[in-house]
């Protein structure tokens, strides 16, 4: 009763301060905005925000920079000529490979840069907004690609990848967050996902590239991948400078007049008055987690009903990692090290990736049916299973498994971008409250980078045939660590699906349990309706 007294409160300050605001009529044209999101078909929304869908899906292309050069490193242990240029020589058996210190140290180097980058952000996007932040990342990244491309050491390919990471952690977090800004409620799911559709778009070039590459001599076999992410940076720096900037985070500055202008170049032909009913709901739900969150700092993040939201996004996303991601994600150095051929582990991972964008296209139809929470449960559990499996044919088969556990990798990363892929993205964008959002989207992002220390270090070593040479049997140790994630998802993410960002503060408000926010009811306007 107490939580119920304290959001009436919330939301009759904010009815008063929006009326003071934009005038008497404010929170009837706040309401009647909300009712026309509820009330909007898929199609509806397509068509009134189509402006919004192209913007929202240009500035997430530069996603697919980052999934492009994720698959680099790891793959290129797995690449002859890579290893003859930084690795050392173990004998005829196991050749030259790259020293697990070293191979941790590369894996780990663009997460660091990307933790770093992605801190710094949260305040600078704030600030400045989300257009000139990108803009100045993508300058910066033509210079990082230059180091790698260049690099003659494992040590300044080490500090090249460092600052690349520096750069993705500004692309992984703006990019989910003006998704989620710039698009309606219906739409800010399939938007969200679509990020995930980048990064596996990302991958897929990337093997694609490598398998191309792998029949080259000489130092070109790996400079050309490296070469190749120069496409990117120019033409999207003029994308992000010709965008329209968040209409959320004008509102957060208190630039009303942008955001309406903003919104305008959004749509696709809203009246003044529509535009004014959205802009009033902006400032209603602002002014609504304003009660609650006063300031907008990192450690807002963990005051009050924050903190559940900060949790929820940051194990949503962690869950991307200790789903088995590490291990089964990018399994082509695993089969190599276990004794697949090489070019067979190569078309292998290429396929791999290509069940990756058709399970990402196809989680679109999942969002549409079902909502976010019933996909992320069962696809974890789904996933649990699998990698349970891998371990299993590991012990009992053998070297017979191998090509049996390849197939169930490739089935893993298909379930993986049918569900926890996409649907993490998703999460972290919508859960998070409109005020800390891009601070929010940053420490899930954060959380996600220091698991993902943890576990390449743990698999370099579980894989690598001269430390601990555990092959498939990691299976048993990522399929515990899903398992764990599976029973935190049951019991504490609630489901968003079809919730404006007012009422998700409400339902956080009243501290409604995870597994009743579906059937929850929640009025953001209740007040209107008993002056009506």
């Amino acid at each position: 009763m107490a939580e119920h007294i304290q959001t009436t409160t919330a939301q009759k300050v904010a009815d008063r301060e929006l009326e003071e605001k934009l005038g008497h009529t404010a929170l009837f044209d706040a309401k009647q905005a909300t009712d026309d999101e509820h009330a909007q078909t898929l199609w509806q929304a397509l068509r009134e925000n189509r402006k919004a869908v192209m913007w929202s899906a240009l500035i997430s292309m530069t996603i697919i920079m980052e999934g492009y050069d994720t698959i680099l490193i790891s793959t290129f242990f797995a690449y002859p000529e890579f290893n003859k240029k930084f690795g050392t020589y173990h004998g005829p058996e196991k050749g030259w490979q790259v020293s697990g210190p070293w191979q941790t140290g590369l894996n780990q180097a663009s997460t660091a840069g990307t933790i770093v980058g992605g801190l710094l952000n949260g305040y600078i996007a704030s600030r400045f907004g989300y257009r000139w932040v990108m803009i100045g990342s993508l300058g910066l990244i033509n210079f990082a690609i230059l180091l790698v491309f260049l690099a003659n050491s494992v040590q300044v390919l080490l500090g090249g990848e460092i600052l690349c990471g520096l750069c993705w952690g500004v692309f992984a977090t703006l990019a989910p967050a003006y998704a989620s800004e710039v698009c309606p409620t219906n739409l800010r799911g399939y938007m969200t996902t679509y990020v995930n559709l980048c990064w596996a778009i990302g991958q897929f070039l990337a093997a694609g590239v490598l398998t191309g590459c792998l029949g080259i001599t000489g130092q070109w076999a790996y400079r050309i991948p490296f070469a190749v992410q120069w496409i990117w940076p120019i033409p999207l720096m003029i994308v992000c400078f010709l965008a329209p900037e968040s209409p959320w985070w004008l509102v957060r500055a208190e630039r009303l007049e942008q955001a309406k202008h903003s919104l305008k170049r959004l749509s696709g032909g809203k009246t003044d008055e529509q535009i004014n009913h959205q802009v009033a709901m902006m400032v209603h739900t602002n002014r609504v987690e304003a009660e609650e969150t006063r300031g907008a700092s990192y450690l807002d993040c963990f005051k009050g009903v924050n903190l559940r939201r900060t949790e929820i996004v940051c194990v949503a996303f962690a869950g991307q990692i200790l789903s088995g991601s590490t291990f089964a994600y990018t399994p082509t150095y695993f089969f190599t090290s276990a004794g697949l051929p090489t070019d067979a582990s190569f078309y292998l991972s290429l396929g791999a990736k290509a069940f990756a964008f058709i399970g990402t296209i196809l989680s679109w139809a999942l969002i549409t049916r079902w909502g976010r929470r019933t996909i992320y449960v069962s696809g974890m559990g789904a996933l649990t299973l699998i990698l349970l499996i891998v371990g299993i044919l590991s012990v009992t088969a053998g070297s017979r498994g191998l090509w049996p556990s390849g197939g169930l990798c490739v089935l893993w990363l298909f379930i993986y971008s049918l569900t926890i892929g996409p649907l993490a993205y998703s999460i972290i964008a919508e859960t998070s409250s409109v005020r800390l959002r891009p601070l929010s989207v940053v420490l899930s992002r954060t959380t996600y980078q220091i698991i993902n220390i943890i576990s390449q270090f743990l698999n370099t070593y579980m894989i690598n045939p001269v430390e601990w040479n555990w092959s498939g049997k990691s299976g048993f140790f990522w399929g515990g660590t899903a398992f764990l994630v599976f029973i935190w998802s049951y019991f504490r993410l609630p489901e968003i699906k079809d919730r404006t960002y007012e009422e998700l503060d409400i339902l956080f408000m009243r501290k409604v349990s995870a597994r009743k926010f579906a059937s929850t009811h929640v009025d953001a306007y209740e007040d209107v309706k008993a002056d009506e």
